[in-house]
């Protein structure tokens, strides 16, 4: 990708989270994850020396391979992709700086125990279905806070350090809005427990989610286009 129009690209994002930011409070802080499923490692490598640190994959395979590629650079690997069971030991190896997407409780006791075997601990966020969408996954939001609540009293070497929500799959933005305030809502509720990241917004709703809370973002294809 032209190393110009990546800069531009990067530049046009942070100005318009921190605009986005800025209209909530200048004291809300908002982390940008770079999502990099689609492009290269050398595309990454080039959006690192631009500034961006925190990177995200939704694919354990692509994850190593990308972690492998990049081992000289300290990036910050988020996972935000449904994980197989299968798949489980294979990213636990990878230690990734935060896994975006346990959506349920089922599968948090089964991360638990393969991390307790291996001697390791994972920080979790819990994915949240906050439209009730077949297509999604995440737990619904009416037992949220329940779940949430039940993973840490269940689950020794998972820290959960708050909630991920993708926003309503629709052009309604009324219907995205109210999806981020109802997720909005369960991470305020579990704040006295511990919660800090609620992780909501992407390429096409990052700046509503801001306005409705968000400190972190998932942008991908804006950085690439």
């Amino acid at each position: 990708m032209d190393k110009l129009k990546l800069r531009e690209n990067f530049d046009e994002i942070v100005q318009r989270v921190e605009r986005a930011r800025l209209r909530v409070s200048e004291y809300h802080i908002v982390k940008i994850v770079a999502i990099s499923k689609y492009v290269s490692s050398d595309e990454v490598r080039e959006l690192y020396d631009l500034g961006q640190r925190a990177f995200g994959e939704n694919r354990v395979q692509e994850l190593k391979q990308k972690c492998e590629e990049l081992e000289d650079l300290p990036i910050e690997w988020h996972f935000v992709g449904r994980l197989q069971k299968n798949k489980i030991n294979h990213l636990i190896e990878l230690d990734p700086f935060l896994m975006h997407s346990l959506d349920s409780l089922e599968l948090a006791l089964e991360l638990d125990k393969r991390l307790e075997a291996k001697g390791k601990k994972m920080d979790s966020l819990l994915q949240i279905n906050s439209a009730k969408e077949d297509t999604k996954a995440g737990v619904m939001p009416e037992v949220a806070v329940e779940e949430y609540l039940k993973i840490i009293e269940n689950t020794k070497h998972i820290n959960l350090k708050g909630v991920m929500t993708i926003g309503a799959h629709t052009k309604d933005e009324s219907e995205i809005k109210k999806s981020f305030e109802t997720t909005y809502k369960i991470y305020e509720a579990l704040q006295p427990h511990g919660a800090k990241i609620c992780s909501m917004g992407m390429s096409n709703d990052f700046e509503l989610a801001i306005e409705c809370g968000s400190n972190m973002v998932r942008i991908g294809s804006l950085f690439f286009k």
